[in-house]
């Protein structure tokens, strides 16, 4: 039994590699160091983080929302969601609203600053993933998850709380 595997190349092309393995750490550390590149450029432009773009889309696609619908559209724990507003507050990019007679319940709503950012922004990374996910066959996307999944788990993160 061979120990080849095929492996996709940059022109989409099937070749076959005895030890996929470097492959495999190099498209990692691809995807990390783009992920970085993408939030240092976010910051540079905008002043803003990768989440605190999130949050602002959110608000701007959906209106005036409470921390944990956010946190939702966000896809994070909503402890992660109250920093994100604590700074984007501090940057009069939202404003707490609180419209209840319960004091505690409290709505996020973008400020005049806040919407201008998020019509001029550009759309978050996880955006083209999205994208490119909707081109992918049914089977192409079970393959991923497959895939990831089998490296979340060599990692021993599979039990992570994303943040």
């Amino acid at each position: 039994m061979s120990n080849n595997k095929a492996v996709i190349n940059s022109d989409n092309v099937a070749i076959i590699k005895k030890e996929p393995t470097k492959d495999i750490i190099f498209l990692i550390r691809k995807l990390i160091q783009g992920n970085e590149l993408y939030t240092k450029q976010l910051n540079r432009k905008y002043q803003i983080t990768a989440a605190q773009l999130n949050c602002l889309l959110a608000l701007y696609e959906n209106g005036p929302l409470p921390p944990s619908q956010i946190a939702k559209f966000m896809m994070v724990k909503s402890s992660t969601v109250t920093g994100v507003i604590d700074r984007l507050e501090i940057k009069d990019l939202v404003k707490r609203v609180r419209n209840s007679a319960d004091r505690r319940i409290i709505t996020i709503k973008l400020t005049e600053s806040g919407i201008n950012l998020a019509k001029n922004a550009p759309p978050p990374i996880q955006q083209k993933v999205i994208d490119g996910m909707k081109r992918l066959s049914d089977s192409d996307k079970a393959q991923i998850v497959l895939s990831l999944t089998t490296l979340t788990n060599m990692l021993d993160v599979q039990d992570l709380e994303v943040e």
